[in-house]
């Protein structure tokens, strides 16, 4: 990677304190600079910050429970860290606090504000949670053009697990989805609703076509049996997308390693390079 250029990841890393050891030696394999993180689950203290932090990045957590949690990684600095963005819904019903949820968490990083976000997953069309998910992006979607309608030239970088299938090509076979949730009508223009804000996907560019997928199921073999989704993405404002050099998806890390290592996320990280 040229030295001018600023690596920026995201991965869904399916509890970090299982995979830690992945993730810190992909992130020096990889020379990634940002890495964002989803379903860290875990707490701030449990948190395995101390490998991080001997590989030479600092971590930013918001975490509470065994449930979501989102994380920034940055070896190049990281300032105005902020928990939730304004008007983030809440699941709870009993009042308590939608940044508690830990869902959505932000950082600048040499100079890119960088969200690492965790969208809901919508469960079933008939849940109520499905109707949190669309009301959990429109939120999202109206405070993300807030940013822009303040400052058009601020380089920001949506990036997470989306829990959304924008296209038919971006599940193994449309038809097993068939009245599922992540292919909806409805969360596939909330999705395309971010290019309205001149948010766009800077991945797909660059890895195009079907059967690119960034999530394989653990059962039934599905890694092996190409039965994936792609469902990570990286949104950037129209100065970050200005900025984009490279894509890629790094399918390898979904791979199963030796006989006694961990099992992989059942998520493969999603990369950018960005010119400084």
């Amino acid at each position: 990677m040229p030295a001018d250029a600023l690596r920026l990841a995201t991965w869904n890393v399916n509890s970090i304190r299982t995979r830690v050891g992945r993730v810190v030696d992909w992130l020096q394999r990889g020379d990634v600079d940002v890495l964002a993180m989803q379903e860290t689950k875990c707490t701030d203290d449990q948190f395995p910050t101390m490998p991080f932090l001997e590989a030479g990045y600092e971590v930013a957590h918001c975490g509470f429970n065994q449930w979501n949690g989102v994380a920034i990684a940055s070896r190049v600095g990281f300032d105005d860290v902020e928990v939730g963005f304004d008007g983030q819904p809440s699941w709870s019903k009993d009042g308590t606090d939608a940044k508690a949820e830990a869902r959505a968490l932000a950082a600048t990083c040499a100079g890119v504000r960088v969200w690492s976000l965790y969208v809901p997953n919508g469960r079933t069309l008939a849940d109520p949670h499905y109707q949190y998910k669309l009301e959990w992006l429109a939120a999202l979607r109206d405070t993300a053009e807030s940013w822009l309608q303040h400052d058009p030239q601020q380089p920001i970088a949506l990036v997470g697990d989306w829990n959304i299938a924008p296209t038919d090509e971006d599940v193994w076979d449309i038809a097993a989805f068939d009245g599922a949730t992540h292919v909806s009508e409805a969360e596939r223009n909330a999705f395309n609703a971010f290019a309205d804000t001149a948010f766009t996907d800077v991945v797909r560019p660059y890895t195009p076509g079907p059967g690119v997928y960034t999530y394989w199921d653990y059962t039934q073999l599905a890694f092996q049996k190409r039965r994936g989704m792609r469902i990570d993405f990286i949104l950037g404002s129209p100065s970050l997308a200005a900025r984009v050099t490279h894509a890629e998806i790094v399918k390898d890390e979904r791979r199963p390693g030796k006989k006694g290592d961990p099992a992989p996320s059942d998520h493969a990280p999603v990369l950018v390079d960005l010119s400084r």
